[in-house]
């Protein structure tokens, strides 16, 4: 594959260089009441619910619209495409999850993502709003030298993982206890049975309780306005709840 340009924010020209040797794939889920966030559902109302998770994705696809590499968003349920281009926008390419969990979904899309070329694959959840650019290059540089890359979550889980594609083991996927805290610990426990180099990135929180939610206003409490939209709107929810 060669690198392309495609039509984005950045730059004067209104193009940027896209490497499409790498790629990142972001999951989400269509911002439905009752299937997003649900944790969250039980300090705050459904609405409000949505508002969050429809910022989290726009603020995580705002830095991934400036990255150096290709970008596919993968979309659950399968027939919610057209809600989700709604909510993100048109000019990305979409592609439907499949799977009975989400272990075989991402094994999925990392077999669809190599299968279509790309050599290097990092796929990404839509919980970590604040995630920055640098991480994300982190992880798709350094599956040039090694064989997986991962991302500890605060939880217990993963916000990240990649392959390169010579090194993509299925095993990772399954008989994993998905939702718990120690997923994370599964995963390695698996690569490194079966002798992997893995780069291990920074911990990252994801924002799943209320009290991620706390944590995550004071860590940007000095954070400019117009920054992150999740932040805007929490501000905007604090405000009304005081009047």
């Amino acid at each position: 594959m060669k690198r392309q340009k495609v039509r984005s924010s950045s730059g004067p020209s209104g193009f940027r260089e896209v490497n499409q040797q790498a790629c990142v794939v972001m999951f989400v889920r269509s911002p439905e009441k009752g299937t997003v966030k649900t944790r969250l559902a039980a300090a705050l109302d459904d609405d409000t619910v949505v508002g969050l998770y429809r910022c989290f994705g726009s603020d995580l696809l705002e830095v991934l619209s400036h990255m150096t590499f290709g970008l596919r968003v993968s979309f659950f349920p399968a027939d919610a495409q057209r809600k989700v281009a709604d909510w993100l926008g048109q000019g990305h390419v979409y592609t439907a999850q499949q799977g009975r969990d989400l272990g075989e979904r991402m094994e999925n899309a990392f077999t669809a993502a190599f299968a279509d070329g790309f050599r290097r694959v990092v796929i990404i959840g839509s919980d970590s709003p604040d995630l920055p650019g640098e991480i994300l290059e982190e992880a798709v540089s350094s599956l040039a030298s090694s064989d997986a890359v991962i991302g500890p979550a605060n939880d217990g889980g993963y916000y990240l993982m990649g392959f390169n594609a010579d090194r993509f083991l299925t095993a990772v996927f399954r008989g994993i206890d998905w939702g718990t805290s120690t997923v994370f610990e599964q995963t390695m426990s698996i690569l490194n049975r079966h002798g992997y180099e893995v780069q291990v990135l920074g911990h990252w929180p994801d924002i799943d309780t209320y009290e991620d939610l706390v944590a995550f206003m004071h860590k940007h409490e000095r954070t400019p306005a117009g920054r992150l939209l999740t932040l805007d709107y929490l501000r905007a929810c604090v405000k009304m709840k005081e009047r």
